[in-house]
């Protein structure tokens, strides 16, 4: 099938597709701030330049169109009809670049989350947006958590690791006297 658009009607179409600002980064933005997190956008710094950024966390987030980044069993991903050869080769080189950045970033130590567009449509939204404050959070916990270190030459001991103050015998104090006696 034929484009039913001219090629300048089709071109002025495609230009205004974003890159960055796009409404399901934007939905997810919002929603991280609303829930305390801080975070930096599109770092140039890092192998593809992840849409979000979280330092604190050692994660960054990708939120892919499910078109140009060919998210497979998703309804909203179809071949065009036309010029069928460009844009197979298209997607599937996207799709190659975004699994070796992927493994860049996790070779760095960073944890890669990546968000499709249709996960971010209102009737699953809600579910999806609070999944990933949960792994947000197993993260976190997984980064920071405190392990119980044994001294040094004292395994297999038993040890009193509980931290608290010292035995300390207080004074009694005198009762205090009624002011009006």
């Amino acid at each position: 099938m034929a484009d039913v658009l001219t090629p300048e009607q089709r071109r002025k179409c495609m230009s205004r597709i974003r890159s960055r600002n796009t409404r399901p980064e934007i939905i997810i933005r919002k929603f991280l701030f609303a829930h305390g997190f801080r975070f930096r956008i599109n770092v140039k710094r890092l192998p593809g330049t992840p849409d979000i950024v979280l330092r604190k966390y050692k994660t960054v987030i990708f939120v892919n169109g499910c078109f140009w980044h060919g998210h497979e069993g998703c309804r909203y991903f179809r071949l065009p009809k036309s010029n069928v050869d460009f844009w197979k080769n298209k997607i599937e080189r996207n799709k190659e670049r975004d699994l070796q950045e992927r493994i860049k970033l996790r070779d760095m130590g960073w944890h890669v989350i990546q968000f499709w567009e249709c996960q971010l449509k209102p009737s699953v939204r809600n579910e999806n947006l609070n999944g990933l404050l949960c792994t947000l959070n197993h993260l976190f916990l997984e980064n920071f958590a405190v392990y119980r270190t044994v001294p040094y030459g004292k395994a297999g001991k038993d040890l009193n690791l509980i931290a608290a103050e010292t035995e300390v015998e207080y004074k009694k104090n005198k009762p205090l006297k009624n002011q009006n006696n």
